[in-house]
């Protein structure tokens, strides 16, 4: 129970990738908030569910505050919440464009600086943001999200410089082809995943607990001298 007494905050914890991160969380101690925009009355595991959006500075300031009056800290924070609207650049509308940078570039920048007046003050606060495979490799129709990604791992290099002096480490965590969340989808597609499944070094998809036990890893203890990385949790790609 090596992360017993701290709390941790998961945005987009309630489902897919986010729910397997906020379960291993609390399963190695920590009391673990989950928040979005619509969550269920108990989202079981021991979790704890908060509405929030991050995509609206002033909700995920009242997350973090809400959080800390009721359960301490929060001592780490997940920044996983993420869309993606599939499209080429010559037909994604703007609406699309702006909605997943918004939701996956701004809300990573709302919910870290949110959490910093929490994690400043707290012996090894950790910020965990979730990149992507797409966030270091192109793929055709995914622009905004590769470019949303890409800029993620950017600002946790520069979050981690900025923030080491604080003892808060800042790292990222990159899923390849999961069959957890959005990767679910992308596995089942009969189309697109026979043209991207030989790509897999291991000849398999990874799963959502073998994302979270990477999460878990840059939440304890163990990771403190790991800092400003992008973890790359995709079995390796050809």
């Amino acid at each position: 129970m090596k992360l017993r007494g701290r709390t941790a905050v998961v945005t987009g914890g309630t489902r897919g990738l986010g729910r397997d991160m906020a379960l291993a969380l609390a399963g190695a101690g920590a009391t673990v908030v989950v928040a979005a925009r619509e969550v269920p009355d108990d989202p079981g595991g021991g979790l704890i569910a908060l509405k929030a959006d991050v995509t609206a500075p002033d909700s995920v300031a009242a997350l973090m505050d809400t959080v800390h009056e009721r359960y301490g800290g929060p001592h780490i924070v997940v920044a996983n919440a993420g869309v993606s609207r599939p499209g080429p650049v010559a037909a994604l509308s703007v609406e699309h464009w702006g909605e997943v940078v918004d939701t996956n570039l701004h809300g990573v920048f709302h919910t870290v600086r949110a959490a910093l007046p929490y994690l400043r003050g707290t012996p090894g606060g950790r910020i965990i943001t979730v990149s992507s495979l797409l966030g270091s490799r192109a793929m055709p129709g995914a622009a905004a999200y590769c470019a949303s990604k890409a800029a993620v791992e950017a600002f946790t290099a520069v979050a981690a410089l900025e923030l080491a002096a604080d003892g808060v480490t800042v790292n990222c965590v990159a899923p390849g082809y999961i069959d957890s969340g959005m990767g679910k989808e992308l596995i089942g597609n009969e189309t697109l995943w026979p043209r991207l499944s030989p790509s897999l070094a291991t000849g398999r998809p990874g799963t959502g607990a073998e994302v979270a036990q990477a999460v878990l890893f840059l939440a304890s203890p163990e990771s403190s001298y790991i800092n400003g990385q992008v973890l790359r949790v995709d079995g390796g790609v050809r």
